[in-house]
Formats: C-alpha cells, sequence, structure tokens
C-alpha cells in the first residue's frame, strides 16, 4: 500500500491576509495615521504668533540705499544679547525666553525689519515682539550720529485672536496622509500572492496483477 504525502499546510491567518484585497492596507494606515494625527493636534499646546515692523529712515546725511543696507544688519542684531537684555524688562520673561521665541526677518527692497514673536500666550507674544522692537530702536537712536538712519516704528504688534499653529483638523490630514503612504509603501515589499497552490506530489501506482502473471507465463 502505497502513502500519499501532502505538503505543509499555510496557516490560517496568513491565507486570510493574502486574500485581503490591497486597498485595505492603505485605508487602515490612513486610518491610523489620522487618528495620530488629530491627537497630537488636540494635545499640542497652541502657538500664537505677533509681528511688530520698524523701518529704517534716511536722515539729511544719508540716502536711501544706506538706510536699507543699515536694515539688513539690524535684522541680525536684533536678537543679539545687547538687545534682548534691554528686551526683558519691557517683555516681562527672561532673556532665555526672547531667544528662543523672537526672530527677525528683512526685505531686500525695503529698509525693513520685521520682528516675530510666538508664544503659548497672546498677549505675551504681542508684548515680546514690541519689547524687542522698542529696545532696537533705543540701540539704533544711540548710533544715528554715526550711521545717518534712523529707525522708527513703522507698526506696533497687536495681541493675535487665533493660533498659528496647525488646527487638529490639518494635523488629523497629514496624519492620514502619512499612513496611507506608509501603508502603500508596505504593499509595494510585501511578498506577492502566488496564483497557483503547490500540487501534491504523484502517488506512484503499484505493479500491476495481470503483468505479474503474464510474466510468470
Amino acid at each position: 500500500m502505497t502513502e500519499n504525502p501532502t505538503g505543509p499546510r499555510r496557516p490560517a491567518v496568513l491565507t486570510r491576509a493574502k486574500t485581503l484585497p490591497a486597498w485595505s492596507l492603505l485605508a487602515a494606515g490612513a486610518v491610523a495615521g489620522g487618528l495620530l494625527g488629530g491627537v497630537y493636534g488636540l494635545a499640542k499646546t497652541p502657538a500664537y504668533t505677533a509681528t511688530s515692523y520698524v523701518i529704517a529712515v534716511p536722515t539729511e546725511k544719508s540716502d536711501s540705499a544706506s538706510a536699507l543696507g543699515f536694515a539688513q544688519a539690524y535684522g541680525r542684531v536684533a536678537t543679539q544679547l545687547a538687545v534682548l537684555g534691554d528686551a526683558q524688562v519691557w517683555a516681562g520673561v527672561p532673556v532665555k525666553t526672547l531667544k528662543s521665541s523672537v526672530q527677525t526677518a528683512t526685505s531686500p527692497d525695503a529698509p525693513m525689519v520685521a520682528i516675530t514673536a510666538t508664544s503659548a500666550r497672546p498677549d505675551l507674544a504681542a508684548d515680546m515682539a514690541n519689547a524687542v522692537a522698542r529696545a532696537l530702536t533705543r540701540h539704533a537712536d544711540n548710533t544715528e550720529s554715526a550711521t545717518n538712519v534712523e529707525l522708527q516704528q513703522f507698526a506696533r504688534a497687536t495681541k493675535p485672536t487665533e493660533p498659528s499653529s496647525a488646527s487638529p483638523a490639518l494635523t488629523g490630514l497629514v496624519g492620514a496622509s502619512a499612513g496611507g503612504l506608509l501603508g502603500g509603501l508596505v504593499l509595494l515589499v510585501r511578498p506577492r500572492r502566488t496564483t497557483e497552490e503547490p500540487g501534491r506530489p504523484a502517488s506512484v501506482p503499484g505493479p500491476a496483477v495481470a503483468a505479474d502473471a503474464h510474466g510468470q507465463l
């Protein structure tokens, strides 16, 4: 009597996972990423941003080109210790907080310096931006006789009414996009599903009785 050995059986879970449609992995990644992004947006403390503007004005002994050049220089000086040390008095926060919360920006076409402060409190964001702008104009006044450029307050920072940080809806959308992308990458690198199941090895038939009898004759 012959034996008919069978090949190794695949686990039921693995078989079912390979039979799932491809879009299910993308959907699962997008849903998981969206949930994580939304939770992050809800848990993160909102940030508020306020901006104060100062402008460099040339005196009678100078010109607009000089004012533009000094505006670029004042933009770099605004976040230095000499200016922030005076600004901390009016802002009511230490220099370390101003150093990490205040940024400046200048334009190559206009002699203007934008001083932006970010804080979890909208009123503090405006106070820090205005304090740095005030301290910067004070330092510029002390050197006006040498630079022939006057730094004036162009626009004071106002208390922001809405946070500048991303909303939970936006972080959820970003998370869903990242999760879908990750699911697509996993889908590309996973093993391909074979279309044919491995067949069972053919059984070897036993010798025919009639052929044995014929051979004995």
